[in-house]
């Protein structure tokens, strides 16, 4: 079996394995990305973690789903990591009375020319913010499927291909609330991860205060990056070094789910892809070439409960997938440093 990289978090200057340590790719993605985290953390105030995880699906080509209660930030969150990379960008907001073409685009008819020309879409941009996602009906949810897996959107029998890097960063309120759709199963599992803002303790709340009471800290954020930046920066985190032990610890993980009594859903093989590629970017976020377990662990959570369905007892205990997860990253044997 491969060897696994040495147990320290961050490598020496030969790498400890006999493999180059990080060259001048992983240096500078740690300065870029330092600078887009650097650009956000100053308008979402107290929230490292999360800003780093959304960096993160951003790096491993995936898309991002915040979920929490209304004014904590969600929308500020996907505007701000939007409004730091120099690409196109478009909102969307997401209502009852939202159409599929109304986010894809349609066919209109041009009278000069007399034939159909195509109007894209707001999802024709680099990143798409989708705000209330779970507002709109699941008819006008699925119109982001085919663009979300395959980077393409297919209209009137004619398939246009989408630029990248292509991200959707969608916020969602709790489906406890009133006029909300509950994400179709097929929708969620196409989210690389789900995060929750949750409330501001109170020195960042007063920082909050100070910061917004005069003027949106959005307003004073310019780009940090650009497209052509981010799309280096993915060309780095792909060459990143996955073990082969860490590879079998992660399918493990996910195959868990699949027979647990708790859940009558399990995580899917696009769930295990997206949980490699979110720790191959986390590593690189780390300033490492390789992949270690704790970087499995510390996103198992975000990256594959989402994806799981509870059942009808587990869901009368209050049991909820967070905590199946959590209970199997501490439960499976972690793999050693060298196997």
């Amino acid at each position: 079996m491969e060897a696994d990289p040495p147990a320290p978090r961050r490598p020496s200057p030969s790498g400890g394995d006999g493999r180059p340590g990080p060259g001048r790719g992983l240096d500078g993605l740690a300065q870029v990305a330092n600078k887009i985290r650097d650009a956000v953390a100053s308008v979402i105030e107290g929230k490292p973690e999360v800003v780093r995880l959304a960096l993160t699906v951003l790096l491993a080509e995936g898309h991002l789903l915040i979920e929490d209660v209304p004014g904590v930030g969600k929308t500020m969150l996907a505007k701000a990591l939007a409004r730091s990379v120099d690409c196109s960008v478009r909102r969307v907001q997401f209502t009852p009375d939202l159409l599929p073409s109304d986010i894809t685009g349609v066919s209109a008819y041009n009278q000069e020319m007399r034939e159909f020309e195509f109007k894209p879409g707001p999802v024709f941009a680099n990143i798409v913010v989708g705000d209330e996602i779970n507002r709109a009906s699941p008819k006008t949810q699925s119109a982001l499927l085919e663009c979300m897996e395959e980077r393409q959107v297919t209209v009137d029998g004619t398939t246009y291909g989408l630029e990248r890097p292509f991200m959707v960063i969608a916020t969602q309120n709790p489906v406890e609330m009133e006029g909300t759709y509950p994400l179709p199963e097929a929708q969620r599992d196409r989210f690389t991860a789900r995060i929750s803002m949750g409330y501001p303790d109170p020195a960042a709340e007063l920082e909050m205060l100070d910061a917004h009471g005069q003027a949106s800290p959005l307003d004073r954020l310019s780009p940090v990056a650009n497209a052509g930046d981010v799309r280096d920066l993915i060309e780095v985190v792909r060459a990143q070094h996955v073990a082969q032990s860490v590879r079998q610890y992660a399918i493990e993980l996910v195959t868990a789910t699949r027979g647990h009594p708790e859940l009558r859903l399990g995580a899917s093989p696009r769930a295990t892809l997206h949980l490699v590629r979110a720790a191959r970017a986390y590593a690189a976020l780390d300033d490492r070439d390789y992949v270690v377990p704790d970087d499995v662990q510390d996103l198992a959570v975000p990256v594959l409960a989402h994806r799981l369905l509870p059942t009808a007892e587990a869901q009368v205990e209050r049991r909820r997938p967070e905590q199946v997860v959590t209970e199997l990253v501490h439960r499976l044997p972690v793999p050693s440093p060298r196997k």
